[in-house]
Protein backbone atom coordinates (compact mmCIF):
# COMPACT_ATOMS: atom_id res chain seq x y z
CA UNK A 1 0.00 0.00 0.00
CA UNK A 2 1.44 3.47 -0.62
CA UNK A 3 2.15 6.43 1.62
CA UNK A 4 -1.47 7.43 1.24
CA UNK A 5 -3.17 4.33 3.16
CA UNK A 6 -0.96 5.21 5.78
CA UNK A 7 -1.68 8.45 5.79
CA UNK A 8 -5.55 7.68 6.06
CA UNK A 9 -5.03 4.85 9.12
CA UNK A 10 -2.85 7.49 10.95
CA UNK A 11 -5.33 10.17 10.89
CA UNK A 12 -7.99 8.14 11.57
CA UNK A 13 -6.32 6.44 14.33
CA UNK A 14 -5.57 10.06 15.79
CA UNK A 15 -9.61 11.27 15.01
CA UNK A 16 -10.46 8.26 17.12
CA UNK A 17 -8.04 8.69 19.68
CA UNK A 18 -9.12 12.29 20.45
CA UNK A 19 -12.29 11.53 19.90
CA UNK A 20 -12.30 8.74 22.84
CA UNK A 21 -10.01 11.37 24.91
CA UNK A 22 -12.91 13.87 24.84
CA UNK A 23 -15.60 11.60 25.17
CA UNK A 24 -14.19 10.50 28.60
CA UNK A 25 -13.80 14.07 29.25
CA UNK A 26 -17.68 14.94 28.68
CA UNK A 27 -18.07 11.82 30.64
CA UNK A 28 -16.80 13.43 33.78
CA UNK A 29 -18.14 16.93 33.48
CA UNK A 30 -21.27 15.15 32.60
CA UNK A 31 -21.58 17.17 29.23
CA UNK A 32 -22.73 16.07 25.97
CA UNK A 33 -21.39 12.94 24.86
CA UNK A 34 -20.10 11.31 21.37
CA UNK A 35 -22.32 8.80 20.51
CA UNK A 36 -21.01 5.16 20.61
CA UNK A 37 -22.15 4.65 16.71
CA UNK A 38 -19.57 7.71 15.57
CA UNK A 39 -16.93 5.74 17.53
CA UNK A 40 -17.40 2.60 16.34
CA UNK A 41 -17.69 3.77 12.43
CA UNK A 42 -14.29 5.56 13.21
CA UNK A 43 -13.21 2.19 14.60
CA UNK A 44 -14.67 0.25 11.62
CA UNK A 45 -13.00 2.75 8.96
CA UNK A 46 -9.74 2.39 10.26
CA UNK A 47 -9.22 4.16 13.76
CA UNK A 48 -9.48 1.15 15.63
CA UNK A 49 -5.70 0.86 16.94
CA UNK A 50 -6.26 4.80 18.24
CA UNK A 51 -9.54 3.84 20.12
CA UNK A 52 -8.12 0.85 21.90
CA UNK A 53 -4.84 3.00 22.67
CA UNK A 54 -7.05 5.56 24.13
CA UNK A 55 -9.24 3.22 25.73
CA UNK A 56 -6.83 1.54 27.84
CA UNK A 57 -5.22 4.85 28.78
CA UNK A 58 -8.06 6.39 29.91
CA UNK A 59 -10.09 3.83 30.93
CA UNK A 60 -12.92 4.64 28.79
CA UNK A 61 -16.00 2.39 27.88
CA UNK A 62 -13.57 -0.72 29.20
CA UNK A 63 -17.00 -1.70 31.68
CA UNK A 64 -19.38 -2.13 28.58
CA UNK A 65 -18.61 -5.76 27.55
CA UNK A 66 -20.85 -5.47 24.28
CA UNK A 67 -18.95 -2.45 22.94
CA UNK A 68 -15.72 -3.72 24.03
CA UNK A 69 -16.39 -6.88 22.30
CA UNK A 70 -17.21 -5.34 19.08
CA UNK A 71 -14.35 -3.37 18.95
CA UNK A 72 -12.24 -6.16 19.26
CA UNK A 73 -14.07 -7.69 16.40
CA UNK A 74 -13.38 -4.64 14.69
CA UNK A 75 -9.63 -4.75 15.10
CA UNK A 76 -9.54 -8.63 14.34
CA UNK A 77 -11.07 -7.82 11.20
CA UNK A 78 -8.04 -5.29 10.73
CA UNK A 79 -5.61 -7.19 11.32
CA UNK A 80 -7.14 -9.90 8.93
CA UNK A 81 -7.13 -6.80 6.41
CA UNK A 82 -3.55 -5.69 7.11
CA UNK A 83 -2.34 -9.60 6.85
CA UNK A 84 -3.95 -9.96 3.87
CA UNK A 85 -2.94 -7.08 2.29
CA UNK A 86 1.22 -7.56 2.88
CA UNK A 87 1.00 -4.84 5.20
Amino acid sequence: MGIEFNIYILFLNAISFLLCLFDKIFAIKKRYRISEKILLLISLLGGVFGFLLASMLFRHKTKKKKFIGIIYLILILWIILLFYLNI
